[in-house]
């Protein structure tokens, strides 16, 4: 049914559609159910994403347990797809925020997070002019980040699985490479004294990018590009796991990998 909601979309209410607003009153009226706000408790604002939508939880605790009061999503623009990890996190901090406004504004309320640089963004004086603009419209809000595993939020991360509204279901799937970037990367440099990462450190450092590169290396680029900021004078990357891992190479990437496997605790 999102799809009805698009600007200029024709209303057209299928057995699809019906079988899900069924579902929707089904759960709706199953525990755990809507409860109404305490306005003197603070309020729990819960969130995930995924490469096409946000989707964000707010809710309070009755006894122990979280109990939902709204529930709220959207997908993402194409201009909003090519964010990076840490600015999707970030649209929907904010875009929560926004939706739960009459909610939030005069009171404390606490936000999970499985993605730690959130917590780092918000006391950076010098980010990037998008990220200025979030901060600034987040300051009105009183509020503290909690850092969660994205197993303990689960109605947030469904919400964020919508369908994809720019993908067409008849086109083959995208296999997953068997081979980490990173050894992609190293492999692809032939040059020793060149980082692996050298292309997406000048990127995000200087907005450097390299010529002569085709149309489909450039959408590989970009999309690599999304998983990495830079900090100076440090290039991260946000992994799978959700965990931020420095980028290395030469000499101290291998030292690193002698202290790890020789050492008394290596096992080797």
């Amino acid at each position: 049914m999102t799809h009805l909601l698009e600007k200029n979309s024709p209303f057209i209410f299928s057995n699809e559609c019906i079988q899900a607003f069924r579902t929707l009153k089904e759960k709706l009226t199953e525990a755990p159910i809507l409860i109404a706000p305490n306005w003197d408790q603070p309020f729990e604002l819960m969130y995930d994403t995924s490469e096409y939508a946000v989707g964000a939880v707010l809710g309070q605790r009755v006894e122990k347990h979280f109990r939902p009061i709204h529930y709220a999503s959207k997908t993402m623009n194409q201009a909003e797809m090519n964010y990076t990890t840490t600015e999707t996190e970030m649209l929907a901090v904010v875009y929560a925020f926004e939706k739960f406004r009459l909610y939030l504004i005069m009171n404390k309320s606490i936000v999970y997070t499985d993605h730690s640089a959130l917590k780092y963004l918000f006391a950076k004086k010098d980010a990037k002019a998008r990220f200025l603009c979030w901060i600034l419209l987040l300051q009105e809000f009183n509020f503290k980040v909690i850092d969660t595993k994205g197993a303990k939020n689960y109605a947030a991360d469904h919400l964020s699985r919508l369908e994809n509204p720019y993908e067409n279901v008849f086109d083959p799937k995208e296999i997953n490479d068997t081979f980490p970037l990173e050894s992609l990367n190293k492999v692809a440099h032939q040059d020793p004294s060149t980082p692996w990462f050298a292309d997406f450190a000048n990127y995000h450092a200087e907005k450097f990018i390299i010529k002569g590169m085709t149309t489909q290396q450039k959408q590989k680029f970009f999309k690599d590009a999304r998983h990495y900021f830079w900090d100076d004078p440090y290039l991260f990357r946000t992994c799978p796991d959700q965990i931020i891992r420095r980028c290395l190479a030469g000499k101290e990437a291998i030292d690193i990998l002698n202290a790890c496997h020789s050492g008394p605790t290596g096992g080797h």
